[in-house]
């Protein structure tokens, strides 16, 4: 058997490789839980979507011991860390759906749930599908139920500010690189190389393919597809020059 402190490992190596791209992701994370806590009280049951290793559950966890979690994912090697890390815990249930088939939510527990969270991830949908979702998840959640999406949603209105941000991010990433931190492709190569991973990472390339960024879209766009889906209201909870936390309530 697999130590735990081995899965661990990974997932720190995880969140810091996601930190290179995102230096505030703990920020964003905090607020998150804010405004889950806020709203649904000490002891909710949240929908983890794209929940890759698992690293927003571990937090809500950490902050909201009295929370259970679903944790929703098809990439093979982020969940097999995420269930290294979380797979004793009994508040905790990973599922395996892909958010791009419309009968993704049938492999879900029965409903309704309190929350749903999610970072870093819808923007690798079209359009249509993420739309479809948005409805999706209005109907899994109960009334007053919040919805929080944290991704990247840049403003073309600010292009001064998106160039500078841009300037500063690169020379900060140099510098880590430089370090020896791990950017994407060099943490996948090194998951790759862990004999207890590269069958996963094999799986995973051949659902996924090669990198690319993926669609993104402001904020408003966001807000206005959610309250179009049938949520009450949808807003801006956190932002940076380039990317934002939406929360909707159901």
């Amino acid at each position: 058997m697999v130590d735990r402190h081995h899965w661990e490992q990974w997932q720190r190596s995880w969140d810091r490789q996601q930190e290179w791209y995102l230096p505030d992701r703990e920020e964003r994370f905090r607020v998150m839980l804010d405004v889950v806590e806020a709203v649904t009280g000490p002891a909710p049951r949240v929908l983890d979507l794209a929940c890759g290793t698992g690293s927003i559950t571990e937090r809500l966890f950490a902050r909201l011991p009295g929370a259970t979690g679903v944790g929703v994912d098809q990439d093979p090697a982020l969940m097999t860390i995420a269930r290294g890390v979380l797979g004793e815990d009994e508040r905790f249930t990973l599922v395996t759906a892909d958010l791009k088939d419309p009968r993704w939510a049938d492999a879900l527990p029965p409903g309704p749930f309190d929350a749903v969270v999610t970072a870093t991830a819808l923007h690798w949908l079209p359009a249509t599908a993420l739309v479809r979702l948005f409805g999706d998840l209005a109907g899994l959640l109960r009334p007053g139920g919040v919805f929080l999406n944290a991704d990247h949603m840049p403003d073309p209105a600010v292009p001064l500010l998106n160039t500078a941000e841009r300037a500063l991010r690169h020379g900060r990433q140099e510098r880590e690189k430089a370090e020896g931190v791990l950017d994407w492709e060099s943490w996948w190569l090194a998951a790759a190389a862990d004999p207890l991973l590269a069958e996963q990472v094999a799986a995973r390339n051949r659902i996924y393919g090669s990198h690319a960024d993926g669609e993104s879209h402001p904020a408003g766009w966001h807000t206005e597809r959610l309250r179009e889906a049938g949520f009450a209201e949808a807003g801006v909870a956190w932002r940076s020059v380039t990317d934002a936390l939406v929360a909707a309530v159901r």
